[in-house]
């Protein structure tokens, strides 16, 4: 009787296993489906913006390069997807000769390296238009974790030190926007707390990414920011 207790017992967990694998396996399908529905949402939507947009984007670097002196398109090297090393463009916000290319100093309000136009361009997001490209070719995306400078801090501190999991958030493409940016947690790190709440916001979208997920971000970044932009 006891062996044939045993057997069972074995005989359950291993049916019981087996249905945890079939249904892990089957969120590990759903997401990749997800995530393939995602790059192409990205594909469509930036190639269309870029054609869209485009007027726009050669008018914002005619008045930066008649502004001030220098090239109307810096880069930055960011981490990316799996801790890779991106290149991301952005409109040029400041003036060339003051300019910090690695990123590491942030802006500040009433910074006195961003010229006039470009403190337009930074309250109304337009400084990112670039990005569209580094979307379309494969870089980021137009949701996920803001990409963070190399070496950039928060509170003083390294953000790895500051959030021991920071390195999850890269699991996922950097975006345009996030989750984060949704929420309002944009700008200087200064505050502990607020750097936490924004590598949080991050993680939690790493862990529960959906394609509603994404458009929900959209939307609402498009109601919070581009309505009501508060960048410098």
């Amino acid at each position: 009787m006891r062996r044939e207790s045993a057997c069972h017992d074995r005989s359950a967990h291993a049916v019981s296993h087996r249905r945890v694998d079939r249904l892990g396996q089957k969120r590990v399908d759903e997401k990749r489906v997800q995530l393939a529905l995602k790059r192409g949402m990205d594909i469509v939507l930036s190639s269309g913006a870029l054609v869209v947009l485009l007027p726009l984007l050669l008018l914002i670097a005619l008045a930066i390069r008649l502004t001030s002196p220098g090239p109307a398109v810096f880069s930055q090297l960011r981490w990316g997807k799996d801790c890779s090393k991106i290149r991301i463009f952005k409109f040029r916000t400041m003036y060339a000769d003051l300019s910090d290319h690695t990123g590491v100093e942030q802006t500040r309000d009433g910074d006195h390296r961003i010229t006039p136009l470009g403190a337009i361009l930074r309250r109304t997001n337009l400084d990112e238009l670039p990005q569209l490209f580094n979307v379309l070719k494969g870089d980021m995306s137009l949701v996920g974790p803001r990409p963070h400078a190399i070496g950039m801090k928060a509170a003083g501190m390294l953000y790895e030190e500051l959030v021991p999991e920071y390195h999850k958030r890269h699991r996922m493409r950097p975006g345009i926007t996030g989750l984060a940016q949704m929420r309002g947690l944009r700008g200087p790190t200064v505050l502990a707390s607020k750097s936490r709440a924004r590598a949080v916001a991050d993680l939690h979208y790493v862990e529960n990414y959906s394609l509603m997920l994404d458009i929900s971000i959209l939307y609402g970044t498009l109601r919070t920011e581009v309505f009501g932009g508060s960048g410098f």
